[in-house]
This record gives C-alpha cells, structure tokens and sequence, in this order.
C-alpha cells in the first residue's frame, strides 16, 4: 500500500496521536497569532485610512509569514528524517529492518515519507490562513500557489538530504551536523550567487536568475514578488518554476544514491569491524558452547600482546568525551565542513570590510550571524545527543549504576561538549575581534558580544543535556532541545521584521506583543519543565520572553548595555534553573525515581 509497510503504518497510526492535532492547531494558533500582532502593531502606530493601506499590510505579512514557513519547514524536514533514521541505528533496529524483504526503495522512500509526514500536515493546516490573507489585498492566489509550491519543493529536498546523510553516517550527531551544514552552505551558496561574488553573469544569464533557480530563500523571495506569467520562454523562463525543477532533480539523485547504497552503508564498517574482533560480544567465540566467559577470555589473553591500556582521569566521563573517539572518527570531516563555512565567512567579511563605501554595523552582522546561529545549533546538538546515544545504546543505565556522582556526570559531559566543539566556540569570536579591529564596533560592546556569547553557549550546552536526561524517547528529546534553540532565533528574528516593517515608537508594541510572549513561554515551559516541573524552571519560562522583547527594543533604539545586562541575567539564571536540579535531584532528572516516590 503506498509506497511500503513502513510509510503505511505511520500513515495509520499517526492520526491516533495527541500531539499530532496539538502540533497542527499551535502551528495554526502561532500563525494568526503573528498576524493580530502585526495587525495590532500596525493599528496602534499608525492610521489605516483607506483599502491601500490595507493592501500594503496583507503583502507585508505575506512576505513575513510565507519566508518564516520556509525556514521552519526547512528545518524540521531535515531534523525529523535525518532523526528517525539515527534513532533506528541507535537503537540497532535499522540492521532488523534490512533483514527482511522490503526493497531498498521502500525502506528509503518509506522512512522519508514518513518522518516528513507531521511536517506537510502542518503545511497543509496552514493553506486556509494564507488563503485568508489573500482577503486583505496585496497578494494574489497564485503568489500563495508559487510560495507553497517552493515550500514543499525545498522540504522534499531537506528531507531527502537529513534521511541521506543518517544512512550513511553512524553516529547521531554527525548526521545533524552535516545535515545543518549542508543546509547553511547551501542557503550560503545562493546568497553569494545573488549578491554576485560569482560573476555577473553565467552563460548569459545573470547570476540573481541563477539564485533564484538554486536556493530556497532566494525563489521564496521571487516567489513573494508580483509578477506576471507572460514571459517570452513559456513557464521554464521563470527561475521559481525552475527552481522546482532542480529541487526535483536534487530530491531524485538523493533518494536515488540512498537506495542504491543503503544496504552497502548499513551494517557500518565498525560495525563489520567489531563481527571479527575477538573481543567484541558480536565474534562467534562469544558464542562458543564452552561458554563465552571462557572463549572471552581466551580471545583476550590472545589480544593482549597486542593491546595497550591508558591511563583514565579521575573522571572518566570527561576522559572518554576528550580522549576517545566517542562520537566517531568521522568528527574530522564535520569539523572540515565548519571550517570550510568559516573560511567563507571570514571571506564575506574581509570583502564587506574592505568595502570603500561606508560600511555599517547591519552589513557586518548580516555575515557573521548566521555562522554564530549556526555554532549554537551544533553546541545544542552535540549536548542533546551525548545523552540520547548512551540511552538507546543502553550504556546510560550502566553508568547510572556505578559510583559516578552526579557532579561528575554532568560537568563531564558539559566540558565534553564544550571541547568537542570548540571551534563552533572560538572561532565566533575571532571574529567579532576582527569587526572590532576594523573599527565597526567599540571595545565595550565587543565585551558585550563576548560575554553574551559565552552566556548563549553555556545556555545551549546545558539546554541540550537537560532535555536529553528528561526525555527517554531520542527523537523527542533531539526535537525538543533543537526546536528550542530553533524557535528561540526565530522568535526574535520576526519580532524585529514586525518592528521594522511596521514602525513606529517601540515602547508602546509590548501589549501588542504580549501574546506572542506568553506563547512564548508557554513553549519554552513545555521544553523545559513538563516532565520534571519546578518553581525556577516556571520563573525563567515567563522572563525569558519579556527579557528578549526588551533586549530587541532596546537594541533598536542603541541601548546595548541594556541588552547585554539582560540577557546574560535571564540565560544565566535559566541556565543556573537546569544545572541545580540536574545536581540536586540526578536520579529523578535521568528517571530512575520520581519525585512522588521518594519520603521527606
């Protein structure tokens, strides 16, 4: 049925699940929520005085709401699949799979489709907003046709590069790391094409066409614009029909490389390795009828001449994440491609600050944050995965019952992500003091970018960890703590568009924010505190938000000391409300008690 018995049982079951209608109606609720703030914003800074107005406002939320769909469908099209097939592989379910007689393409095709599957529900609940949009003018319905269109394009797309990368690669966090840095160099590709750094013109087209045909962003854009379809080249002369056609032809190669090598990727050559180690549980001696302690240690004592043990730190929590190939070999090549984006970040801003023009702060920021976006969704990732992998491997209840003390759990696998992704650290701020080198910024705010950011990477880096011991499901836990990090940019980078776009005294937008901001908390609770609630968790869920819409009107207006001050006060408390509990109350933090069962 379909395309297979693994799209079809997600396909009958999902409509079972709560959490599948309550996605669909926060995602509805979250989108006319935005559109009554910006509507509140807008009436309550300036005069609606006739139809044009009116127009003007339904095209300008259109070309706010329709991009944000983009970028968190993006998102969660590559998060959800390359997530569902790590999981298979933690959980070694992926090798039963391939045991039986599904074909490669229904294996492939089914656990794209159905991980995508929660994804287009939201995109298909979200048609009849946009469609009323259209009722305010401004926009035609074949403007919300080619938006929708690019959407599901570019989600097929992330999908099939997330369910791609997870096949094969093995560890978790190698796949959501190269899956978010394939996405950004390839968000990063279009935009250099369309600004030009690649010449003018390729074949005789010039390069903004070229954008439009190769990036998402790029033909979400175009796609937003009025145009009109009498084009002397037919339909392929538009670069937003043709953009739909490279991403079909991208999705296929995709899907096409997976089917074909699915099965010579999985099991893994360690795994393979690990068949024909004589110290390994999977090497027949380990089932030898003498026994296989006694084949075990035979096998052993036949190894040891060629064996060399280490010495391990009084913490060997922190000595395996340091130390060892925890998260596998393939760590390099995941470093390689941050360095590459760092290269050509580092190039954008060389060129932006060699400009003879004047150059001012936005051109600069434009360049370097969405490196810094980046670093801290690849902290948050390696923190959340440390936790999941040793639960599906099973390994987190063997640790949980030695003499290991909560301190040295938590600290060892914070300063374990910490050095594990150092350059996602460091490099940031080489070059934040390259942009206050060149004179762009003061040395005081350069002391606040620093301290901010070493604030947002403690915050993410405990976030992950939190949220991985709260949550027994890894595919929960991984959505949860990167959906977080996620929402929390995203929040703030449509806050400002609304500001921005609809001007006018900022002190007084914060009743037309407010239910943006208790939405905000609300979500920010659910990830944090639902499953283990406590008093401090609640306070910093209902700060966080108010604190950020501060730190933006602030920033708009010059205050940085302001939004330093603020921000470093609630994720650092924040941060302080997931480190106590995770000491204090370790064993109801990792599940092995609850809080009920325990006697005062």
């Amino acid at each position: 049925m379909l395309v297979g018995p693994v799209f079809t049982r997600e396909f009958v079951t999902a409509p079972r699940r709560t959490r599948l209608y309550v996605a669909r109606a926060a995602y509805v609720a979250a989108l006319l929520v935005l559109l009554s703030t910006a509507w509140q914003v807008l009436a309550g800074t300036q005069v609606v005085r006739n139809v044009g107005d009116l127009s003007r406002f339904g095209a300008s939320v259109f070309a706010i709401l329709a991009p944000l769909q983009l970028a968190i469908v993006l998102f969660f099209s590559s998060l959800s699949a390359a997530s569902a097939v790590a999981a298979e592989k933690d959980r070694q379910t992926l090798v039963l799979l391939l045991m039986t007689n599904l074909s490669n393409a229904e294996l492939v095709l089914g656990k794209l489709l159905a991980s995508m599957l929660n994804v287009l529900v939201l995109v298909a609940a979200a048609v009849p907003v946009f469609m009323l949009m259209a009722l305010l003018g401004g926009i035609s319905f074949e403007q919300i046709g080619r938006a929708f269109a690019v959407t599901l394009a570019s989600a097929l797309v992330a999908g099939s590069l997330g369910s791609t990368l997870a096949l094969w690669r093995e560890k978790t966090f190698q796949t959501l790391a190269m899956t978010a840095l394939a996405l950004v160099l390839w968000l990063a590709a279009g935009e250099l094409v369309a600004q030009g750094a690649m010449g003018s013109q390729w074949w005789g087209i010039s390069t903004s066409h070229w954008a439009i045909a190769i990036s998402p962003w790029q033909a979400m854009l175009e796609a937003t614009r009025p145009f009109t379809e009498a084009q002397s080249g037919g339909w392929l002369s538009s670069p937003v029909n043709q953009f739909l056609l490279v991403s079909l032809g991208a999705a296929l190669a995709l899907n096409g490389l997976a089917t074909a090598m699915v099965r010579v990727w999985n099991p893994s050559r360690e795994a393979r390795r690990g068949a024909h180690d004589p110290r390994s549980e999977n090497h027949p001696l380990a089932q030898s009828p003498a026994g296989p302690a006694t084949a075990m240690q035979a096998a052993t004592a036949a190894a040891r001449p060629i064996a060399r043990s280490r010495p391990v730190w009084d913490n060997p929590i922190i000595w395996r994440e340091m130390r060892t190939w925890a998260y596998g070999r393939k760590m390099l090549v995941v470093r390689a491609a941050y360095l590459v984006l760092f290269a050509l970040t580092a190039a954008g801003m060389y060129a932006v600050l060699e400009r003879s023009d004047m150059v001012g702060r936005e051109d600069a920021a434009l360049v370097l944050v969405p490196l810094l976006i980046l670093s801290l969704v690849l902290v948050n990732a390696q923190a959340v995965t440390s936790l999941t992998s040793e639960r599906d491997a099973r390994a987190l209840d063997l640790l949980l019952v030695t003499d290991l003390t909560p301190k040295e759990f938590i600290f060892g696998k914070l300063g374990g992500v910490l050095y594990n992704t150092k350059e996602m650290v460091l490099l940031p701020m080489a070059l934040c003091g390259a942009i206050w080198y060149s004179g762009l910024v003061s040395l005081e705010n350069l002391l606040y970018l620093l301290g901010g950011w070493l604030v947002m990477c403690g915050f993410v880096a405990m976030l992950g960890v939190h949220v991985g011991m709260n949550y027994v499901n890894s595919k929960s836990a991984i959505a949860a703590s990167l959906g977080t990090v996620f929402f929390l940019f995203i929040g703030v980078a449509v806050c400002m568009r609304i500001m921005v776009a609809f001007s006018g005294s900022f002190q007084v937008q914060l009743t037309p924010f407010l239910a943006f901001i208790i939405g905000g908390g609300a979500g920010l609770y659910a990830a944090l505190g639902w499953r283990n609630p406590s008093g401090a968790i609640q306070m910093a869920s209902i700060l966080c938000p108010f604190a950020i819409f501060y730190a933006i009107t602030s920033f708009l207006i010059g205050y940085t000391l302001g939004v330093f001050l603020v921000l470093a006060f609630t994720f650092g408390f924040t941060t302080l409300t997931m480190l106590i509990p995770a000491l204090s109350e370790f064993d109801v933090a990792t599940g092995r008690t609850s809080g009920a069962g325990e006697e005062g």
